[in-house]
């Protein structure tokens, strides 16, 4: 009678085991493949909060100066108290601040030059899960899949690396993509390396097993 218990206790175990495994492969969203393709030729860079810039203007040294933007996206220097920098190109600052200046002196040209890149949270890039080193990184044209994994340094020894996925906003709405990184990574099938765009949200979870 013990023995019968125990082999039908063993056959209810199995088939609850198999039952919550085959939740768990039901449960695991499935996602396309993300497009290899995806960099976009016209890409401006985007200054953000941190960012180092040096201002350079024409025939007047005494008003060029390298100042960081504020975490409020403003930048501060001789004639100008407050001029918000965060979200513009370069160039756009550049012709702000001959606006700013041309009230003090006549025809200023302002170049405005880039030396410290950390870029606005919308333009950075975020990995996220069972990355060796977890950051957010500022976008650079062309960057791809393996860029951010070398810069992140690699997988964990629990990631789930053909689970991963790309969260990316496209045309206003999120869309989720796979990639296999344990393949680009540890098969060295650069077949899996696809591009990344400004704003990506790379997610790898930890493995089941």
């Amino acid at each position: 009678m013990v023995t019968r218990l125990h082999d039908v206790s063993g056959v209810a175990f199995r088939w609850v085991l198999l039952a919550v495994l085959g939740a768990l492969v039901t449960g695991c969203a499935t996602y396309p493949p993300a497009p290899a393709l995806a960099a976009s030729a016209d890409y401006r860079y985007i200054i953000g909060p941190g960012d180092q810039v040096n201002i350079i203007v024409w025939r007047n040294p005494e008003l060029s100066m390298t100042v960081p933007v504020r975490p409020d996206g403003m930048i501060a220097g001789p004639l100008i108290e407050d001029m918000p920098a965060m979200g513009k190109t370069p160039t756009a600052l550049g012709r702000d601040m001959e606006k700013a200046l041309g009230t003090f002196i006549r025809d200023p040209v302002v170049t405005v030059i880039v030396t410290g890149f950390i870029g606005t949270q919308s333009e950075q890039i975020r990995v996220v899960g069972e990355a060796s080193k977890p950051q957010a990184l500022p976008y650079k044209q062309n960057t791809t899949l393996l860029d951010v994994m070398i810069a992140v340094g690699g997988l964990t020894d629990f990631a789930d690396g053909n689970g991963a996925s790309i969260v990316r906003t496209v045309e206003g709405n999120k869309q989720q993509y796979s990639v296999r990184l344990r393949d680009l990574i540890r098969r060295g099938d650069v077949s899996a390396n696809v591009d990344m765009k400004p704003g990506d949200v790379l997610i790898i979870p930890q493995s089941w097993f």
